[in-house]
């Protein structure tokens, strides 16, 4: 069940707070009748982590409803990616040259759509993305190599540490890389993540509940 006064609670907290971003309705393996509830209260940005699911959940509510945005916001893999590219509208986990260079074949498919890059604040070993070290380099090779549109950069800090040092460090490699857009923020610490003007937020438990 989507909780649609939380939804507007936080909306108000955004307004108050001067900002203008926007909120990713996190669905992922919630059902297809939660999604629905939300867009009946007006909800029409969403975030699912697979794409099959994404598909099955989404194929005929996006022809329904043109107003949908849909976001990936999980890993993708690269047998995935040409099928992702037809269904998702903002993808916000590039990270890696091999996914870049399958973005690049289907380029014709991205056409005003938006592609953020993942960054490993933490150096984590067990999560994805690219090393802020690395930044400028990958950066360069998928737009001057790889001709992909990069609007942003995303970040899921350490959970053993303060977010707010993790959203400073994505927020100046941006700026340093002409970059204006994030995606930061989730159901824990979206509060802080709001101090760095993201474009995006991204909630999933506060709005949906604990996953199936």
């Amino acid at each position: 069940m989507f909780n649609i006064d939380k939804y507007k609670e936080i909306l108000g907290f955004i307004e108050k707070s001067n900002k203008n971003c926007k909120i990713v309705a996190i669905s992922k393996n919630h059902p297809r009748e939660s999604v629905v509830d939300a867009i009946n209260a007006g909800v029409f940005i969403f975030g699912e982590n697979r794409v099959i699911e994404a598909q099955k959940k989404f194929a005929d509510l996006k022809k329904k409803f043109d107003q949908i945005e849909l976001h990936l916001t999980g890993p993708l893999q690269s047998n995935k990616v040409k099928l992702a590219t037809t269904i998702f509208d903002i993808f916000h986990t590039l990270d890696r040259e091999k996914i870049a260079k399958e973005f690049s074949k289907y380029k014709h498919n991205l056409q005003n759509k938006k592609i953020y890059i993942q960054v490993n604040t933490g150096e984590e070993k067990t999560k994805s993305g690219i090393h802020p070290k690395q930044l400028s380099e990958f950066l360069n090779f998928c737009k001057e190599d790889m001709e992909l549109q990069i609007k942003g950069l995303m970040c899921i800090p350490p959970i053993s540490e303060d977010p707010k040092i993790h959203f400073k460090i994505i927020s100046d490699l941006a700026k340093k890389n002409n970059l204006s857009e994030l995606s930061i923020g989730m159901s824990d610490d979206y509060e802080l993540a709001i101090e760095f003007n993201p474009t995006y937020i991204r909630l999933g438990t506060i709005l949906f509940g604990r996953r199936m």
